[in-house]
């Protein structure tokens, strides 16, 4: 039931105070009765839209153009556009879709869900406590056995210490009967080391409830049969290949070495504003340092920009398709990275010459960073546009695939815009705007946890564009519709928000070695340097 369905007995007609108005006009913001409807629309000196009282969120008004509202929704910039944004060149070659069909389509997929989670899943979380003391009083009985075992051996190594005793005998029956053991009692007992399991909550995901509840862990010496749950799902399409847990994973990326950690740079209060450089690339989409002084940034063209923080310009490079290019990023080296996703390439500029290093077939790439080790990470689509996963290269080559959780499940949703970064603990953490989250998997590509925003966020209100992260290890990520940007530390937990800049539509992030944050602002074309720390 919808929530403001409650406060219908203090809602009236603006026009006569007609109790439960069952209309409502989208322009001018009034509820209005059967009776008053056909007034309101006599005035002409504007436009209405009149829609039903339920359907008076589906038609949100435009944010450039206030007195128009939105029926559409651009894939490209993540926002809802109205007749004359359409119209515009600013989403010229863009993808639309009808803003009801997204939300419908939505609340489906949490209809299912919740379903699910009565009928099935919470069924399977309510057994597992039962479980926990017959295994505790299993072990608590082999334990008693092996201390049982331990002393009864013993007792057996004492006695042949007494039968040192003969070096002091003058026995000879009893000395020549003597036989040496010490090679049995070379080889000592085994260790055993046992310790119980003990619950890890998680913070719960609506969206991903059955598999962010927590985990039983226990000693590696107390072996565990893994229990899988499967879905029952008549007609659905094949699931992707089973993928169990190893006790050790084959892949992990090279560490840099054991770096003595950062100094402690707390964050202050009130964040302020250093300095804000005017580039001419509308709208803006990235922004990616360079040096402390100097930042890559590109727009809305084919054309990659570099200034420093008075605004100059100080070189250019062309895409080498000349189609615009998606996300940038800068290596260890210097070098820059770009993504093409018209071309399916991943490219590096390297002493002015530019250098194809991934070509991909029936993947688009968006997001991309460099990492710690020297690889690239790549948040790529399929051409369907029904699948997303992250992939790890070295140079031109493929060392790992992360798409599905455990359980065998997408961790990241289909659709457009998908930005990346490599945290210090090497999590690789994905701004998923389609979902309204941030998705953070260990290096090994098992999930560590998903934020949604704070509890008191309204639900599909957290819209995550671009993602960076500081030398603390905290993650900060652009809330594009909400102009501000979340602050977490590694394990996904908020910690401030940055909202007193003035910002407007943010996409890009990215962070120098003072840890200064550099937002990009979609529309104004600023890049703002901001000091948080």
């Amino acid at each position: 039931m919808d929530p403001e369905y409650n406060l219908q007995d203090v809602l009236r007609c603006h026009l006569c105070e007609t109790p439960g108005p069952p209309m409502y006009c989208v322009i001018c913001n009034k509820y209005l009765c059967k009776a008053c409807e056909k007034d309101h629309l006599s005035d002409q000196s504007k436009e209405h839209k009149v829609v039903p009282f339920k359907e008076r969120g589906y038609t949100p008004k435009c944010l450039k153009h206030s007195s128009e509202i939105c029926e559409l929704y651009c894939k490209q910039c993540g926002i809802p556009i109205c007749a004359t944004c359409l119209s515009s060149e600013e989403h010229n070659g863009h993808q639309f879709i009808e803003i009801t069909k997204t939300m419908d389509k939505k609340k489906e997929i949490i209809q299912k869900d919740l379903q699910e989670q009565e009928k099935s899943i919470y069924l399977k979380y309510q057994e597992i406590p039962s479980i926990i003391p017959v295994q505790k009083s299993a072990l608590n009985e082999n334990s008693q056995k092996l201390t049982t075992e331990i002393d009864r051996h013993g007792e057996v190594w004492h006695r042949e210490i007494d039968v040192k005793t003969l070096l002091d005998s003058n026995d000879v029956s009893r000395v020549s009967a003597y036989k040496s053991r010490n090679d049995e009692f070379r080889r000592l007992p085994p260790k055993l080391t046992v310790s119980l399991p003990s619950f890890t909550p998680q913070k719960i995901n609506k969206e991903q409830l059955y598999q962010q509840f927590g985990s039983l862990l226990s000693a590696s010496s107390i072996k565990t049969e893994e229990q899988i749950y499967t879905r029952e799902s008549p007609g659905a399409e094949s699931s992707p290949p089973e993928r169990p847990l190893i006790d050790v994973p084959i892949y992990t990326r090279e560490s840099p070495g054991a770096e003595s950690s950062p100094p402690e740079r707390p964050l202050i209060d009130v964040p302020r504003i250093i300095t804000q450089i005017n580039t001419k690339c509308f709208p803006l989409y990235s922004v990616s340092c360079l040096s402390d002084e100097e930042m890559w940034t590109l727009g809305g063209d084919n054309i990659i920009t570099l200034y420093n923080l008075s605004g100059k310009l100080v070189k250019s490079v062309q895409t080498k398709s000349g189609n615009t290019p998606y996300d940038i990023t800068v290596t260890r080296s210097g070098d820059q990275v770009y993504t093409d996703y018209n071309d399916r390439t991943v490219n590096i500029v390297k002493n002015k010459k530019i250098k194809t290093v991934i070509r991909l077939r029936g993947w688009i790439p968006r997001g991309v960073c460099s990492t710690s080790s020297g690889d690239l990470l790549v948040v790529m689509g399929s051409d369907d546009d029904k699948q997303t996963k992250v992939v790890c290269y070295s140079g031109s080559t493929e060392k790992q695939s992360i798409q599905y959780d455990d359980k065998g499940q997408p961790l990241y949703s289909f659709g457009y815009i998908k930005y990346i970064s490599e945290n210090r603990n090497l999590d690789i953490c994905v701004s998923d705007f389609y979902n309204c989250a941030v998705v953070v998997v260990n290096q090994a590509g098992i999930l560590r946890f998903t934020y949604t925003g704070l509890p008191s966020t309204t639900e599909g209100s957290f819209i995550p564009f671009g993602i960076t992260t500081d030398s603390r290890g905290r993650i900060l990520t652009a809330d594009h519709n909400n102009h501000r940007i979340h602050i977490l530390d590694q394990d996904g937990q908020f910690l401030h928000y940055i909202d007193n800049c003035h910002l407007q539509h943010l996409y890009g992030l990215c962070v120098d070695t003072r840890d200064n944050l550099f937002v990009a602002e979609l529309y104004t074309g600023k890049v703002k340097k901001i000091q948080y720390v």
